[in-house]
C-alpha cells in the first residue's frame, strides 16, 4: 500500500516551519487520539494518530526531513528503520501539559518498535545506546574494487568519572520520594478514571541524583570524538550500508552499546553506467571504421582494451566482454562489460566530402543498406 505524502498527512505546506509543523501535529493528535475518541472508532484513531506521528517524527528532525524532500518514502526506508524514524522525536513537550500518559504511545507504537518520549521510554533498567549513521560518498572504482576510510564520528561514551551513574563519586542514586520510585504519578479524575503522569521530579527514572557528577553533570555519558576505520567491500551500490557492531552510542544505566551504520553514496562515472553486477559503456564509432571493422581501443575498470568490431557493425550493436564488470558482494563471480556501439553521422562536412559521399550514395545498391531496402519494400507492400 502507497504510503501518503508527510505534508498531506499533517496538511502542511512543503516550507513549512517547525513550529508550524509542530502546530499542525498538535491540532491532529488532539483529534485522533485513541484517549479522545468512542470505544468503536479507537482502532480507526489508532492507525491514524501513528500516520501523523511518523509524519511529525520525520518532518520534525532536520537530517531525516532533507532526505525525504530529495527521496521521498524511498529515501527515508533506504536509511532509517522505524525505530530510527520515532528516535529523537520530541513528544514530550507536545502532550505533557494534555495530561496524557506516556502509556498510550507506548500501546499504539508497540508494533513499530518504536521508543517515544524524546527518543526513550521512561524506564529505570539499563537501556541500549542510539544506533548512529554516518554518510560516505566513494567513487565508481571504489565501488567497484573495495576502499577504506577512517571516520571521525562524534558520539556518547559513558563518563570516566563516575561510570556512567551520574552521581559524585562516592555517592549513589537515592529513590525518589515523590514517586517512591515508580517513576510515575496516578492522578484520579471521577470514579474509577485515572490518569498516569511522568514524575516530574525524576524524569520518570524512579531515582534522583542528589550529587551530580561534576564532569558529566549528572548525565552519566560525556561527548567524544573517535576516529574508526571502515572496510568497504567490492561491490556495493548507493544505499548500502554496513553496519559496525557495538560503535555505536554508549548505553544507558549499564545497556549495550548501539551500532555504527555506514551509508554509501556511489558518484555517478562520467563513462560507465552500472546495472546490477555489469557496467555499460557507450563508446562512439565514426561510419568508416564501423563499415569496414577495426579494432578499437574500449575503457574497462582495469584498464584499455581492445575490441575487434567486425565489418558492417549497426549503431546501437552491443559487445560483451565477460568479466569486465562490478565484482558480486557476496562473492559469487564478476558481472560483464556491455560495449554499446554509436555509430556517429558526420557533421560540417566539406564540399570534397559531401562530393565524395553523393558518388558513394550513387554506387550503392540494395544490398550496401540490406536494412533499409527491407524497410522500403514492406512500405511498397502495406501501400500497394
Amino acid at each position: 500500500m502507497m504510503k501518503r505524502d508527510y505534508y498531506e498527512v499533517l496538511g502542511a505546506a512543503k516550507g513549512a516551519t517547525k513550529d508550524e509543523i509542530k502546530k499542525a501535529y498538535r491540532n491532529l493528535a488532539l483529534k485522533y487520539h485513541p484517549d479522545r475518541v468512542a470505544s468503536d472508532k479507537k482502532k480507526e484513531a489508532e492507525e491514524k494518530f501513528k500516520d501523523i506521528s511518523e509524519a511529525y517524527a520525520v518532518l520534525s528532525d532536520d537530517q531525516k526531513r532533507v532526505q525525504y524532500d530529495q527521496f521521498g518514502h524511498e529515501g527515508i526506508g533506504a536509511r532509517y528503520t522505524n525505530e530510527d524514524i520515532f528516535r529523537g522525536a520530541d513528544f514530550s513537550s507536545i502532550f505533557e501539559d494534555l495530561g496524557f500518559g506516556g502509556s498510550i504511545f507506548e500501546n499504539v507504537f508497540s508494533d513499530f518498535g518504536a521508543e517515544v518520549f524524546g527518543g526513550h521510554r521512561r524506564r529505570s533498567g539499563p537501556q541500549r545506546g542510539s544506533d548512529l549513521q554516518h554518510d560516505v560518498e566513494i567513487s565508481f572504482e571504489e565501488a567497484a574494487s573495495g576502499a577504506e576510510r577512517t571516520l571521525v564520528i562524534p558520539r556518547f561514551e559513558l563518563c570516566d568519572t563516575c561510570r556512567g551513574s551520574g552521581a559524585a563519586p562516592g555517592t549513589h542514586r537515592a529513590k525518589c520520594q515523590r514517586c517512591n520510585g515508580a517513576g510515575k504519578i496516578n492522578t484520579q479524575h471521577g470514579f474509577g478514571f485515572f490518569i498516569s503522569r511522568t514524575c516530574d521530579k525524576c524524569g520518570g527514572e524512579g531515582a534522583v541524583i542528589q550529587n551530580p557528577c561534576p564532569k558529566c553533570r549528572g548525565n552519566g555519558r560525556q561527548s567524544v570524538e573517535r576516529r574508526i576505520h571502515v572496510k568497504i567491500p567490492a561491490g556495493v551500490e548507493t544505499g548500502t550500508r554496513i553496519r559496525i557492531s557495538g560503535e555505536g552510542e554508549a548505553g544507558v544505566r549499564g545497556g549495550p552499546r548501539g551500532d555504527l551504520y555506514v551509508a554509501l553514496y556511489v558518484k555517478p562515472h562520467e563513462i560507465f553506467q552500472r546495472q546490477d553486477n555489469h557496467i555499460i559503456c557507450e563508446v562512439p564509432v565514426d561510419f568508416v571504421t564501423a563499415s569496414l571493422g577495426a579494432e578499437v581501443d574500449v575503457p574497462t575498470l582495469d584498464g584499455k582494451v581492445k575490441l575487434k568490431m567486425p565489418a558492417g557493425t549497426q549503431s546501437g550493436k552491443i559487445f560483451r566482454l565477460r568479466g569486465k564488470g562490478i565484482p558480486s558482494l557476496h562473492g559469487y563471480g564478476r558481472g560483464d562489460e556491455l560495449v554499446r556501439v554509436i555509430v556517429e553521422t558526420p557533421t560540417n562536412l566539406t564540399n570534397e566530402q559531401r562530393e565524395l559521399l553523393r558518388k558513394f550514395s550513387e554506387l550503392s545498391s540494395d544490398r550496401t543498406y540490406p536494412a533499409e531496402s527491407s524497410f522500403l519494400d514492406k512500405i511498397r507492400r502495406l501501400f500497394k
